[in-house]
């Protein structure tokens, strides 16, 4: 079936794909933690707008949580 070289090949191949979804999990977890320490008013504040509901109104609020982007089918790609 597969040779030792190939088994050893997907071991480390194996080991890197799980150390790289820990790092991701890790991330995660640490964007989680901090956007529920702040309450997510971190994620509103670059918005020059003082008053929050106004912010979907603004072009200048990266972030709207109240918005959802769905293109019409006949605006093409």
């Amino acid at each position: 079936l597969l040779s030792l070289r190939q088994k050893w090949a997907l071991l480390a191949l194996s080991a890197c794909s799980s150390l790289c979804c820990l790092c991701c999990l890790l991330g995660l977890l640490v964007a989680i933690g901090l956007t529920l320490g702040n309450q997510g008013r971190v994620l509103l504040a670059p918005c020059s707008i003082a008053n929050i509901a106004l912010t979907s109104v603004s072009s200048q609020c990266p972030f709207d949580p109240t918005r959802v982007y769905v293109s019409p089918p006949w605006g093409g790609d």
